[in-house]
């Protein structure tokens, strides 16, 4: 899609530090057809921005104080779901990556970006295609490729068990806890272990604090 110098595309600016923003308004200023529509310093900020000036393309840092990029995304592209979003961060790490992409952004750039990469991906996010960079779609890869974390299959049920298994109860004291039979809960610890991949309650309780997989 060619954008005419009379319909710039209206780009808003998100990240907690001032040196970051005005080095993108720079950037922006040097191209006739982008515009900057705004700024904010965090995730709250921009929602509310959101609102008053609807902006075509928002470039959102993802770590940021007050409410995050992720966060913030979800809850514009909820409510503005015609607003894209390009998370621009520091961050590479995979998990971080699908964060993003959960909550609605579109494209996922680094900061050391060059500014004509980052002027095609603002085109193309305007025009509703995706772009990652190439080090953001590597990692994607690799943590695709990475065993699922442990507990992810346990029932609320087994969660429950296994919160007071970690609290020290046995398996009498955990039937008394939640009113069923200790044979009940005899099965639910076998169902846990196997689950969790170990083989005994005190493996399973250091494994469930080691990966929070109980609050």
């Amino acid at each position: 899609m060619t954008i005419s110098p009379s319909q710039p595309i209206r780009v808003m600016l998100v990240d907690d530090h001032a040196m970051v923003r005005r080095g993108l308004a720079t950037f922006l200023m040097a191209y006739d057809e982008l515009q900057l529509a705004g700024e904010a310093e965090n995730g709250e900020a921009a929602i509310q921005l959101c609102a008053e000036i609807l902006p075509d393309v928002i470039l959102m840092d993802m770590a940021m104080p007050v409410m995050d990029g992720a966060t913030a995304t979800r809850v514009i592209r909820q409510q503005f779901p015609q607003i894209q979003v390009i998370a621009l961060t520091s961050f590479k790490e995979g998990k971080v990556i699908q964060k993003a992409l959960e909550a609605g952004a579109i494209a996922y750039l680094l900061k050391d970006v060059s500014a004509d990469d980052l002027v095609r991906a603002i085109r193309s996010t305007h025009a509703g295609r995706a772009t990652l960079s190439p080090e953001a779609a590597q990692a994607l890869v690799e943590t695709a490729n990475l065993p699922p974390d442990p507990g992810l299959d346990l029932t609320e049920r087994e969660r429950e068990v296994l919160a007071l298994m970690i609290d020290g109860l046995n398996n009498t004291q955990i039937a008394g806890r939640l009113t069923v039979s200790p044979s009940t809960i005899k099965s639910h610890v076998s169902h846990i272990l196997s689950k969790l991949g170990v083989a005994s309650r005190t493996e399973a309780v250091t494994l469930a604090l080691r990966s929070r997989i109980v609050p």
